[in-house]
């Protein structure tokens, strides 16, 4: 299994994390500990969202690993609306106390991209997927499977960052993206998978096996 580092604190969070720590050391030096729990409190917040731990990917043949940190809100079988054909459709809801990084559930090609401009309702709503801001990247794996991955902005988030383009090559549980501040990445797969997660599963990007590819 390989071992995919990145830097501990991720790097959209620095400046963050430079002001809230900042702010809160000021607060202590000018009025005391009392006085800057709250300011120490809102940097632990802040400090814990931004988070990008180490995770270990599974060496299995034919698996397709999960993208994100969350709660599957949604898994079954759905109409892809980018790719205009029939999938199965997996949904995670990342809430601001989840690892938000996103990572490549398989290796392959980016064939395309599309943005949208949208709402910010509330990720874990259905509506989300269609009515929110969203960014969806297409990938051809080596095998000729086509995968879409959708970031999708929620209530609280407010910027989606994705650092891929057509044209490019990715890898397996490669980190591509990252959405600030709660939201959902949804996966639309080919028909020939069988899901690894069910409803209701807590599951961690990067490492957690979410489908398999039929043999």
């Amino acid at each position: 299994m390989a071992n995919v580092r990145y830097p501990l604190l991720a790097r959209e969070g620095w400046v963050h994390v430079v002001v809230v720590l900042t702010a809160a050391w000021v607060v202590t030096h000018f009025f005391g500990w009392l006085a800057a729990i709250p300011a120490w409190l809102i940097a632990i917040l802040v400090v814990q969202f931004f988070r990008d731990p180490p995770r270990r990917l599974p060496n299995v043949v034919g698996a397709v690993i999960c993208p994100a940190d969350g709660l599957v809100i949604a898994v079954g079988e759905g109409e892809d609306p980018y790719l205009k054909r029939p999938a199965k459709r997996l949904c995670i809801f990342m809430s601001p106390f989840n690892v938000h990084s996103n990572r490549m559930p398989l290796a392959g090609q980016v064939k395309d991209a599309w943005y949208h401009p949208g709402q910010f309702v509330n990720a874990a709503l259905e509506k989300a997927s269609h009515a929110n801001e969203r960014n969806a990247v297409w990938l051809r794996t080596d095998e000729g499977h086509d995968v879409v991955v959708v970031q999708v902005a929620g209530f609280v988030a407010r910027r989606i960052l994705c650092y891929i383009k057509p044209g490019d090559r990715v890898e397996l549980g490669q980190r591509y993206g990252f959405i600030r501040f709660g939201s959902r990445v949804e996966v639309y797969l080919p028909l020939n998978v069988d899901f690894r997660v069910s409803l209701g599963d807590k599951v961690t990007g990067g490492s957690d096996i979410i489908a398999h590819f039929k043999q």
